[in-house]
């Protein structure tokens, strides 16, 4: 079957549900990572690898849909210690912390919290466009909108318009998980099936706000289903156009509900041959995120090998993966550091994927690296098969995080 889709992508001609499953189960990861290289060097710049400057803070963590691979939320209605939930001016704070360290995306999302009234989504808009306007207000997974719906009586449409009309521009892909309604049924019943998602970006791009797709994989799907998640994205990609990128991640098991019920973590492999089947496959997207944050980022570096042309966010601040126990940190000079090292030019841009600044190709490793401190990534777990002591290593000087 190679063969065959092999010239298929040559020609330029779109894979069956079928391919894609060999994609992701038989194909030499190789030989699958030099064809959608090749493929990701006809749709983007193949010297420019870019990334954002954002950050990632939450206006809540009560919530009500009992995600079983979730660790942040806290129960909506049972006061907890931790629990949390920002008014207006406690977001602008954060929207004042995301100006000071120069980011020019906040990605914003919360928990389903239905104390929350609705007129504070529109607020937070509005007012983080008039005091912020450098900053895009990335707001909102498509759960937080049906919540929106809910509370206010509005339709999913005039829920998004009045959110363009308070200045949003862009929806981040939050809640998608699997596209595939047995996954969700065991995983996230409560956000009910693939349409629930699909309803509101289709919306969102119908009103001009232009959206990502994401995906959260490696838990209880199957390849067939993660082909059909790439199915509904392609489909309703062709339908409006509106997708600025892919965003796959793994699954983090740590302290969440599903935690025992997933023995296996899905390591570096499996995250090369999804992105690599995801820019084989989803013809009509520009852009694949590889990123360092959620696989690590000696992980992200050779995904970009893999048909990722985008290194993803600084996300000073984020706790979602943080609950699970899986801390990554870096800063602006080290992930242009990471990108040379990879062999390509680091390129700032902007949410919608405009580049903003280039910087100095690999050749600036010579002079600039040994200025850049690099932070050791941080998991709080690690594969069964890791040995528990490396070689080389005097015993007991490594230490499983914990």
């Amino acid at each position: 079957m190679w063969s065959t889709i092999e010239a298929k992508i040559l020609r330029g001609e779109r894979l069956t549900s079928a391919e894609g499953v060999h994609l992701l189960t038989d194909a030499s990861l190789l030989e699958l990572g030099t064809l959608a290289s090749e493929v990701r060097a006809r749709k983007t710049d193949p010297r420019i690898v870019t990334y954002v400057i954002d950050t990632n803070p939450n206006y809540t963590n009560y919530c009500t849909v009992d995600c079983h691979f979730c660790a942040f939320y806290r129960k909506a209605g049972r006061p907890a210690a931790d629990g949390y939930t920002h008014d207006v001016e406690g977001v602008m704070r954060m929207m004042a912390d995301a100006r000071k360290v120069g980011a020019t995306t906040v990605l914003l999302q919360g928990g389903l919290n239905p104390g929350i009234p609705w007129a504070f989504y529109t607020d937070i808009v509005r007012e983080a466009c008039r005091r912020y306007p450098e900053i895009m207000p990335h707001f909102f997974s498509a759960p937080e909108i049906h919540q929106m719906a809910e509370v206010s009586g509005l339709t999913i449409r005039g829920v998004l318009e009045a959110l363009y009309e308070a200045g949003q521009r862009s929806l981040p892909g939050g809640g998608a998980e699997i596209l595939a309604t047995r996954v969700r049924r065991r995983i996230s019943v409560k956000k009910g099936g693939p349409e629930t998602w699909l309803d509101v970006h289709r919306e969102a791009h119908r009103v001009g706000i232009k959206s990502t797709a994401t995906m959260m994989y490696g838990h209880v799907e199957t390849p067939a289903e993660i082909v059909e998640h790439f199915d509904y994205i392609r489909g309703l990609q062709d339908e409006t156009g509106g997708f600025t990128a892919f965003v796959p991640w793994s699954y983090k098991r740590g302290n969440t509900p599903m935690e025992a019920k997933v023995p296996h973590i899905a390591g570096a492999n499996v995250y090369f041959r999804v992105l690599a089947a995801s820019r084989l496959y989803l013809d009509n997207f520009d852009h694949v995120q590889a990123t360092w944050f959620s696989e690590g980022k000696k992980t992200g570096q050779i995904a970009l090998h893999f048909g990722a042309d985008d290194f993803g966010g600084t996300l000073f601040e984020e706790n979602v993966h943080l609950a699970t126990g899986h801390l990554n940190r870096t800063t602006i000079a080290e992930i242009e550091t990471l990108i040379r090292e990879s062999g390509f030019t680091p390129a700032q841009r902007d949410t919608l994927y405009g580049i903003v600044k280039v910087s100095e190709g690999p050749s600036a490793l010579a002079h600039l690296s040994s200025d850049v401190p690099l932070f050791v990534e941080s998991l709080r777990e690690l594969p069964a098969e890791y040995p528990a002591q490396l070689e080389g290593e005097e015993p007991g000087s490594h230490v499983v995080p914990g």
